[in-house]
Protein backbone atom coordinates (compact mmCIF):
# COMPACT_ATOMS: atom_id res chain seq x y z
CA UNK A 1 0.00 0.00 0.00
CA UNK A 2 3.19 2.27 0.29
CA UNK A 3 2.45 4.03 -3.05
CA UNK A 4 -1.30 4.68 -1.88
CA UNK A 5 -1.16 5.73 1.44
CA UNK A 6 2.21 8.40 -0.03
CA UNK A 7 -0.61 9.87 -2.86
CA UNK A 8 -3.66 9.24 -0.23
CA UNK A 9 -3.68 13.41 1.01
CA UNK A 10 -3.05 14.08 -3.13
CA UNK A 11 -5.61 15.59 -4.72
CA UNK A 12 -6.80 14.67 -8.77
CA UNK A 13 -5.59 18.58 -9.69
CA UNK A 14 -2.45 18.11 -7.99
CA UNK A 15 -1.73 14.67 -9.68
CA UNK A 16 -2.14 16.41 -12.75
CA UNK A 17 0.00 19.56 -12.13
CA UNK A 18 3.23 17.39 -10.85
CA UNK A 19 2.78 14.94 -13.78
CA UNK A 20 2.23 18.09 -15.89
CA UNK A 21 6.01 19.18 -14.74
CA UNK A 22 8.12 16.30 -13.92
CA UNK A 23 6.08 13.32 -15.97
CA UNK A 24 3.87 10.60 -14.25
CA UNK A 25 6.23 8.38 -14.40
CA UNK A 26 8.77 10.29 -12.48
CA UNK A 27 6.05 11.30 -9.15
CA UNK A 28 4.72 7.76 -9.11
CA UNK A 29 8.72 6.56 -9.20
CA UNK A 30 9.76 8.98 -6.84
CA UNK A 31 6.36 8.48 -4.61
CA UNK A 32 7.60 5.08 -4.53
CA UNK A 33 10.55 6.22 -2.30
CA UNK A 34 8.94 7.99 0.51
CA UNK A 35 6.94 6.01 3.40
CA UNK A 36 3.10 6.47 4.55
CA UNK A 37 1.67 10.00 4.15
CA UNK A 38 3.18 12.38 2.65
CA UNK A 39 2.40 16.47 1.97
CA UNK A 40 2.54 18.07 -1.50
CA UNK A 41 5.88 19.73 -1.10
CA UNK A 42 7.21 16.03 0.32
CA UNK A 43 5.87 14.62 -2.94
CA UNK A 44 6.71 17.59 -5.62
CA UNK A 45 10.36 17.43 -4.00
CA UNK A 46 10.67 13.41 -4.41
CA UNK A 47 8.93 14.07 -8.09
CA UNK A 48 12.15 16.35 -8.88
CA UNK A 49 14.39 14.43 -6.94
CA UNK A 50 12.81 10.82 -9.51
CA UNK A 51 13.03 13.79 -12.58
CA UNK A 52 16.79 15.11 -11.84
CA UNK A 53 18.18 11.36 -11.71
CA UNK A 54 15.81 9.99 -14.35
CA UNK A 55 16.52 12.84 -17.06
CA UNK A 56 20.32 13.21 -15.55
CA UNK A 57 21.84 11.31 -18.40
CA UNK A 58 20.23 10.88 -22.18
CA UNK A 59 18.95 7.17 -22.32
CA UNK A 60 19.77 4.97 -25.40
CA UNK A 61 16.23 3.76 -25.62
CA UNK A 62 12.87 5.63 -24.33
CA UNK A 63 10.58 2.93 -24.18
CA UNK A 64 6.85 3.63 -24.34
CA UNK A 65 4.45 1.57 -21.81
CA UNK A 66 1.02 1.26 -23.11
CA UNK A 67 -0.80 0.20 -19.54
CA UNK A 68 -4.46 0.25 -20.88
CA UNK A 69 -6.53 1.16 -17.63
CA UNK A 70 -3.89 1.24 -14.93
CA UNK A 71 -2.70 3.54 -12.72
CA UNK A 72 -0.72 4.50 -9.59
CA UNK A 73 -3.80 3.88 -7.61
CA UNK A 74 -5.39 0.41 -8.86
CA UNK A 75 -1.84 -1.28 -9.59
CA UNK A 76 -1.93 -1.26 -5.99
CA UNK A 77 -5.37 -2.99 -6.24
CA UNK A 78 -4.39 -5.60 -8.69
CA UNK A 79 -0.66 -6.01 -8.39
CA UNK A 80 0.13 -7.10 -12.13
CA UNK A 81 3.80 -5.18 -11.77
CA UNK A 82 4.21 -3.03 -14.25
CA UNK A 83 5.38 -0.17 -12.56
CA UNK A 84 7.96 -1.90 -10.60
CA UNK A 85 8.73 -3.57 -13.83
CA UNK A 86 9.62 0.32 -14.89
CA UNK A 87 11.48 1.34 -11.98
CA UNK A 88 13.54 -1.61 -11.66
CA UNK A 89 14.46 -1.43 -15.25
CA UNK A 90 15.35 2.24 -15.32
CA UNK A 91 17.88 1.53 -11.88
CA UNK A 92 19.41 -1.79 -12.89
CA UNK A 93 20.32 -0.22 -16.73
CA UNK A 94 21.40 3.39 -14.96
CA UNK A 95 19.55 5.14 -17.02
CA UNK A 96 20.30 3.70 -20.50
CA UNK A 97 16.78 2.51 -20.71
CA UNK A 98 13.77 5.20 -19.66
CA UNK A 99 10.14 3.89 -19.87
CA UNK A 100 7.40 6.23 -20.20
CA UNK A 101 4.42 4.67 -18.08
CA UNK A 102 1.09 5.73 -20.06
CA UNK A 103 -2.00 4.09 -18.12
CA UNK A 104 -5.34 5.29 -18.08
CA UNK A 105 -6.12 4.10 -21.24
CA UNK A 106 -4.69 6.97 -22.93
CA UNK A 107 -2.79 5.58 -25.13
CA UNK A 108 -4.27 2.51 -25.65
CA UNK A 109 -7.03 -0.25 -23.72
CA UNK A 110 -7.10 -3.76 -22.98
CA UNK A 111 -8.38 -4.53 -26.72
CA UNK A 112 -6.20 -2.25 -28.59
CA UNK A 113 -2.70 -2.43 -26.41
CA UNK A 114 -1.23 -5.69 -28.00
CA UNK A 115 -2.12 -4.24 -31.62
CA UNK A 116 -0.67 -1.09 -31.29
CA UNK A 117 2.63 -2.98 -30.07
CA UNK A 118 2.56 -4.97 -32.98
CA UNK A 119 2.46 -1.81 -35.17
CA UNK A 120 5.29 0.15 -33.13
CA UNK A 121 2.70 2.37 -31.65
CA UNK A 122 3.86 1.49 -28.13
CA UNK A 123 6.59 -0.50 -27.26
CA UNK A 124 5.81 -2.51 -24.38
CA UNK A 125 1.88 -3.00 -22.82
CA UNK A 126 0.27 -4.35 -19.89
CA UNK A 127 -3.49 -5.96 -20.34
CA UNK A 128 -4.84 -9.59 -20.16
CA UNK A 129 -4.04 -12.61 -22.29
CA UNK A 130 -7.89 -13.10 -22.82
CA UNK A 131 -8.52 -9.13 -24.00
CA UNK A 132 -5.02 -9.31 -26.15
CA UNK A 133 -6.05 -12.77 -27.67
CA UNK A 134 -8.13 -11.05 -30.19
CA UNK A 135 -4.93 -9.89 -32.32
CA UNK A 136 -2.41 -12.79 -30.79
CA UNK A 137 -4.76 -15.59 -30.96
CA UNK A 138 -1.80 -17.66 -29.66
CA UNK A 139 -2.72 -16.60 -26.21
CA UNK A 140 -5.47 -18.69 -26.29
CA UNK A 141 -3.02 -21.32 -25.37
CA UNK A 142 -3.98 -20.25 -21.70
CA UNK A 143 -7.21 -20.52 -21.75
CA UNK A 144 -8.30 -24.37 -22.12
CA UNK A 145 -10.91 -24.74 -19.13
CA UNK A 146 -9.24 -26.23 -15.98
CA UNK A 147 -5.86 -26.96 -17.46
CA UNK A 148 -4.50 -25.14 -14.12
CA UNK A 149 -5.90 -25.85 -11.28
CA UNK A 150 -4.75 -23.51 -8.80
CA UNK A 151 -2.83 -19.82 -8.81
CA UNK A 152 0.28 -21.75 -7.82
CA UNK A 153 0.38 -23.92 -10.38
CA UNK A 154 -0.09 -20.51 -12.66
CA UNK A 155 2.91 -19.15 -11.27
CA UNK A 156 4.76 -22.24 -11.67
CA UNK A 157 3.98 -22.89 -15.57
CA UNK A 158 5.71 -18.70 -15.96
CA UNK A 159 8.39 -20.19 -14.07
CA UNK A 160 9.30 -23.45 -15.85
CA UNK A 161 11.69 -23.23 -18.60
CA UNK A 162 8.96 -25.42 -20.70
CA UNK A 163 6.93 -21.87 -21.02
CA UNK A 164 9.53 -21.29 -23.46
CA UNK A 165 8.36 -23.51 -26.13
CA UNK A 166 4.86 -24.23 -25.07
CA UNK A 167 4.57 -20.00 -24.91
CA UNK A 168 6.81 -18.00 -25.21
CA UNK A 169 8.69 -18.81 -28.41
CA UNK A 170 5.26 -19.72 -30.54
CA UNK A 171 3.90 -15.96 -29.61
CA UNK A 172 7.13 -14.24 -30.59
CA UNK A 173 7.51 -16.06 -33.46
CA UNK A 174 3.74 -15.87 -35.07
CA UNK A 175 2.76 -12.81 -33.33
CA UNK A 176 6.41 -10.41 -32.53
CA UNK A 177 5.61 -10.46 -28.50
CA UNK A 178 7.72 -10.96 -26.29
CA UNK A 179 6.14 -12.01 -23.20
CA UNK A 180 7.88 -10.93 -19.92
CA UNK A 181 5.50 -11.50 -16.61
CA UNK A 182 2.32 -11.65 -15.62
CA UNK A 183 -0.07 -11.44 -12.50
CA UNK A 184 -1.82 -14.93 -11.81
CA UNK A 185 -5.69 -15.48 -11.20
CA UNK A 186 -8.31 -17.90 -12.33
CA UNK A 187 -11.40 -16.30 -13.98
CA UNK A 188 -14.62 -16.54 -11.95
CA UNK A 189 -18.11 -15.24 -12.72
CA UNK A 190 -18.80 -11.90 -10.98
CA UNK A 191 -22.25 -11.51 -10.65
CA UNK A 192 -24.37 -8.25 -10.85
CA UNK A 193 -27.81 -6.88 -9.05
CA UNK A 194 -29.87 -9.92 -10.52
CA UNK A 195 -27.87 -11.66 -7.86
CA UNK A 196 -27.67 -9.28 -4.87
CA UNK A 197 -30.80 -10.33 -3.43
CA UNK A 198 -30.23 -14.67 -3.58
CA UNK A 199 -28.39 -16.24 -1.44
CA UNK A 200 -24.81 -16.98 -1.92
CA UNK A 201 -23.98 -19.26 -4.83
CA UNK A 202 -22.73 -22.58 -3.98
CA UNK A 203 -24.35 -25.20 -6.55
CA UNK A 204 -22.75 -25.04 -10.48
CA UNK A 205 -26.93 -25.26 -11.51
CA UNK A 206 -27.27 -21.51 -9.81
CA UNK A 207 -25.46 -20.34 -12.42
CA UNK A 208 -26.56 -22.54 -15.41
CA UNK A 209 -28.60 -19.90 -17.92
CA UNK A 210 -28.27 -16.91 -16.78
CA UNK A 211 -26.10 -14.36 -19.26
CA UNK A 212 -22.51 -13.58 -18.88
CA UNK A 213 -20.27 -11.05 -20.58
CA UNK A 214 -16.90 -12.96 -22.03
CA UNK A 215 -13.59 -11.19 -22.66
CA UNK A 216 -11.83 -11.77 -26.58
CA UNK A 217 -10.56 -15.05 -25.75
CA UNK A 218 -12.22 -17.61 -28.39
CA UNK A 219 -11.55 -20.50 -25.84
CA UNK A 220 -13.00 -19.20 -22.80
CA UNK A 221 -16.04 -18.76 -25.15
CA UNK A 222 -16.09 -22.24 -25.55
CA UNK A 223 -15.99 -23.16 -21.76
CA UNK A 224 -18.85 -21.03 -21.21
CA UNK A 225 -20.98 -22.51 -23.27
CA UNK A 226 -20.51 -26.07 -22.26
CA UNK A 227 -21.48 -24.83 -18.73
CA UNK A 228 -24.34 -23.43 -19.90
CA UNK A 229 -23.14 -19.52 -19.29
CA UNK A 230 -24.23 -18.02 -22.40
CA UNK A 231 -21.48 -15.84 -22.95
CA UNK A 232 -21.68 -12.24 -24.51
CA UNK A 233 -19.29 -10.26 -25.78
CA UNK A 234 -19.01 -7.09 -24.23
CA UNK A 235 -16.32 -4.52 -24.40
CA UNK A 236 -14.35 -4.24 -20.85
CA UNK A 237 -15.19 -0.66 -20.52
CA UNK A 238 -18.70 -1.21 -20.94
CA UNK A 239 -19.50 -4.23 -18.61
CA UNK A 240 -19.95 -1.86 -15.58
CA UNK A 241 -22.66 -0.35 -17.27
CA UNK A 242 -23.96 -3.76 -18.32
CA UNK A 243 -24.34 -5.12 -14.93
CA UNK A 244 -25.81 -1.94 -13.51
CA UNK A 245 -28.18 -2.02 -15.98
CA UNK A 246 -28.98 -5.53 -15.65
CA UNK A 247 -28.21 -6.03 -19.53
CA UNK A 248 -26.07 -8.65 -18.22
CA UNK A 249 -26.65 -11.28 -15.13
CA UNK A 250 -22.26 -11.35 -14.39
CA UNK A 251 -19.09 -11.32 -16.13
CA UNK A 252 -15.81 -13.70 -16.24
CA UNK A 253 -12.98 -12.30 -14.87
CA UNK A 254 -10.98 -12.35 -11.53
CA UNK A 255 -11.24 -10.44 -8.27
CA UNK A 256 -9.15 -8.24 -8.27
CA UNK A 257 -10.06 -6.75 -11.53
CA UNK A 258 -13.48 -6.22 -10.21
CA UNK A 259 -11.75 -4.37 -7.29
CA UNK A 260 -9.27 -2.35 -9.32
CA UNK A 261 -11.70 -1.45 -12.13
CA UNK A 262 -14.49 0.29 -9.26
CA UNK A 263 -16.85 -2.76 -10.76
CA UNK A 264 -17.28 -3.68 -6.94
CA UNK A 265 -20.48 -1.19 -6.17
CA UNK A 266 -22.40 -3.26 -8.93
CA UNK A 267 -21.06 -6.88 -7.69
CA UNK A 268 -23.32 -8.51 -5.31
CA UNK A 269 -21.34 -12.24 -5.68
CA UNK A 270 -17.57 -13.18 -6.87
CA UNK A 271 -17.95 -16.22 -8.34
CA UNK A 272 -14.44 -18.54 -7.27
CA UNK A 273 -15.59 -20.81 -10.46
CA UNK A 274 -11.18 -20.68 -11.55
CA UNK A 275 -12.31 -22.06 -14.50
CA UNK A 276 -9.57 -20.61 -16.95
CA UNK A 277 -6.65 -17.98 -16.53
CA UNK A 278 -6.61 -14.50 -15.97
CA UNK A 279 -3.50 -13.14 -16.43
CA UNK A 280 -2.74 -9.37 -16.24
CA UNK A 281 0.69 -9.92 -18.41
CA UNK A 282 3.24 -7.44 -19.81
CA UNK A 283 4.64 -7.88 -22.84
CA UNK A 284 7.17 -6.28 -25.68
CA UNK A 285 7.94 -5.83 -29.03
CA UNK A 286 10.13 -9.05 -29.98
CA UNK A 287 12.03 -7.12 -32.36
CA UNK A 288 12.95 -4.00 -30.39
CA UNK A 289 14.14 -6.08 -28.06
CA UNK A 290 16.35 -8.30 -30.41
CA UNK A 291 17.58 -4.93 -31.78
CA UNK A 292 19.20 -4.15 -28.11
CA UNK A 293 22.64 -4.35 -26.95
CA UNK A 294 23.10 -8.05 -24.86
CA UNK A 295 23.73 -5.85 -21.12
CA UNK A 296 20.47 -4.14 -22.26
CA UNK A 297 18.44 -7.88 -23.09
CA UNK A 298 19.98 -9.55 -20.23
CA UNK A 299 18.22 -6.30 -17.62
CA UNK A 300 15.05 -6.51 -19.45
CA UNK A 301 14.98 -10.62 -18.22
CA UNK A 302 15.76 -9.70 -15.28
CA UNK A 303 13.62 -6.65 -14.15
CA UNK A 304 10.75 -9.31 -15.71
CA UNK A 305 12.09 -12.11 -13.51
CA UNK A 306 12.20 -9.42 -10.55
CA UNK A 307 8.73 -8.28 -11.13
CA UNK A 308 7.07 -12.04 -11.80
CA UNK A 309 8.48 -12.71 -8.13
CA UNK A 310 6.74 -8.95 -6.91
CA UNK A 311 4.25 -9.93 -8.25
CA UNK A 312 3.50 -13.73 -7.22
CA UNK A 313 3.84 -12.21 -3.55
CA UNK A 314 2.33 -8.33 -3.64
CA UNK A 315 -0.81 -9.59 -5.39
CA UNK A 316 -1.62 -13.09 -3.02
CA UNK A 317 -1.28 -10.80 -0.50
CA UNK A 318 -3.87 -8.00 -1.91
CA UNK A 319 -6.14 -10.49 -2.76
CA UNK A 320 -7.01 -11.22 1.37
CA UNK A 321 -5.86 -7.93 2.93
CA UNK A 322 -7.06 -4.99 -0.11
CA UNK A 323 -9.71 -6.83 -2.02
CA UNK A 324 -11.39 -9.09 0.76
CA UNK A 325 -11.44 -12.28 -1.68
CA UNK A 326 -11.31 -14.45 1.40
CA UNK A 327 -13.64 -16.42 3.52
CA UNK A 328 -13.85 -14.55 6.40
CA UNK A 329 -13.10 -11.23 5.12
CA UNK A 330 -10.51 -9.30 6.45
CA UNK A 331 -12.34 -5.66 7.54
CA UNK A 332 -12.12 -2.55 5.71
CA UNK A 333 -11.47 -4.29 2.46
CA UNK A 334 -12.81 -3.11 -0.71
CA UNK A 335 -15.29 -5.84 -1.21
CA UNK A 336 -16.62 -5.72 2.41
CA UNK A 337 -16.75 -1.70 1.82
CA UNK A 338 -19.02 -2.56 -1.38
CA UNK A 339 -20.85 -5.44 -0.47
CA UNK A 340 -19.45 -8.05 -2.42
CA UNK A 341 -19.79 -11.86 -1.47
CA UNK A 342 -17.11 -14.34 -2.44
CA UNK A 343 -18.73 -17.59 -3.10
CA UNK A 344 -16.41 -20.25 -3.00
CA UNK A 345 -17.76 -23.16 -4.53
CA UNK A 346 -17.04 -26.68 -2.89
CA UNK A 347 -14.58 -29.34 -4.57
CA UNK A 348 -17.36 -31.72 -5.85
CA UNK A 349 -19.24 -28.75 -7.99
CA UNK A 350 -15.89 -27.36 -9.80
CA UNK A 351 -15.59 -31.47 -10.53
CA UNK A 352 -18.74 -31.23 -11.71
CA UNK A 353 -18.04 -27.85 -14.08
CA UNK A 354 -14.69 -29.74 -14.94
CA UNK A 355 -16.17 -32.86 -16.41
CA UNK A 356 -18.86 -30.88 -18.13
CA UNK A 357 -16.45 -28.63 -19.93
CA UNK A 358 -12.96 -29.55 -20.26
CA UNK A 359 -10.70 -31.08 -22.74
CA UNK A 360 -9.70 -33.93 -20.42
CA UNK A 361 -13.62 -35.02 -20.11
CA UNK A 362 -14.83 -33.21 -23.30
CA UNK A 363 -12.45 -33.05 -26.23
CA UNK A 364 -14.54 -32.73 -29.01
CA UNK A 365 -15.62 -29.01 -28.51
CA UNK A 366 -12.08 -28.02 -28.31
CA UNK A 367 -10.27 -30.18 -31.13
CA UNK A 368 -10.41 -27.51 -33.70
CA UNK A 369 -8.64 -24.30 -31.48
CA UNK A 370 -6.18 -27.92 -29.85
CA UNK A 371 -5.29 -28.78 -33.96
CA UNK A 372 -4.46 -25.05 -34.53
CA UNK A 373 -2.58 -24.21 -31.52
CA UNK A 374 -0.30 -27.66 -31.92
CA UNK A 375 0.26 -26.29 -35.37
CA UNK A 376 1.33 -23.23 -34.26
CA UNK A 377 3.59 -24.72 -31.51
CA UNK A 378 4.98 -26.74 -33.79
CA UNK A 379 3.32 -29.83 -33.46
CA UNK A 380 3.00 -30.39 -29.84
CA UNK A 381 0.06 -31.47 -28.13
CA UNK A 382 -0.13 -27.62 -26.27
CA UNK A 383 -2.64 -28.93 -23.74
CA UNK A 384 -1.48 -31.91 -22.45
CA UNK A 385 2.21 -30.43 -21.98
CA UNK A 386 0.64 -27.34 -20.02
CA UNK A 387 -1.81 -29.39 -18.20
CA UNK A 388 1.86 -31.54 -17.01
CA UNK A 389 3.96 -28.86 -16.15
CA UNK A 390 0.85 -27.32 -13.84
CA UNK A 391 0.66 -30.51 -11.87
CA UNK A 392 4.15 -31.10 -11.22
CA UNK A 393 3.72 -29.45 -7.70
CA UNK A 394 0.95 -30.51 -5.06
CA UNK A 395 -2.67 -29.39 -5.81
CA UNK A 396 -2.93 -27.79 -2.73
CA UNK A 397 0.33 -25.71 -2.75
CA UNK A 398 -0.16 -22.07 -2.15
CA UNK A 399 1.13 -19.90 -4.64
CA UNK A 400 3.03 -17.73 -2.75
CA UNK A 401 5.24 -20.66 -2.03
CA UNK A 402 6.32 -21.80 -5.88
CA UNK A 403 10.06 -21.62 -6.20
CA UNK A 404 10.68 -18.33 -8.19
CA UNK A 405 13.20 -19.75 -11.21
CA UNK A 406 14.48 -17.67 -14.75
CA UNK A 407 12.49 -19.26 -17.25
CA UNK A 408 14.67 -18.25 -19.97
CA UNK A 409 17.91 -21.05 -18.34
CA UNK A 410 17.43 -24.31 -18.93
CA UNK A 411 18.43 -25.14 -15.55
Amino acid sequence: MKISQTLAGLSRRDLFRLSGQFGLSSVLLGAGALTGAATLPQIAAAAETSYTKRFGKEPKHTLKMGASGFNARNLLIERMGALEFARDLEERTEGEIRVEFIGDNQLCGQLSCVEKTQLGVVDMYAASTQNSAGAAPYLNVLDYAYMFPSRASQYHFLYSPESQKLLREPLEKRHGLKFLFSHCELRGLQMGKTFEDKPTVTTLEELFGTKNRVTGTQLGRIAMQLLNLNPVPVAWEETLDGLKQGLIDGAETWASAVAYANMSPVVSQSVDLKFFCGTEHTSMSASLFDSMEPHLQDAIMESAYWAQVHVQGANEAALIKTVGFSDPQLPDTIFVRDGVRPAFLPDDQIKIAEEMCSPEYNPEPWAQWRERLNSWAGGIDTYQEIYDVARQIPTDMKPENVEPRRWWRSA
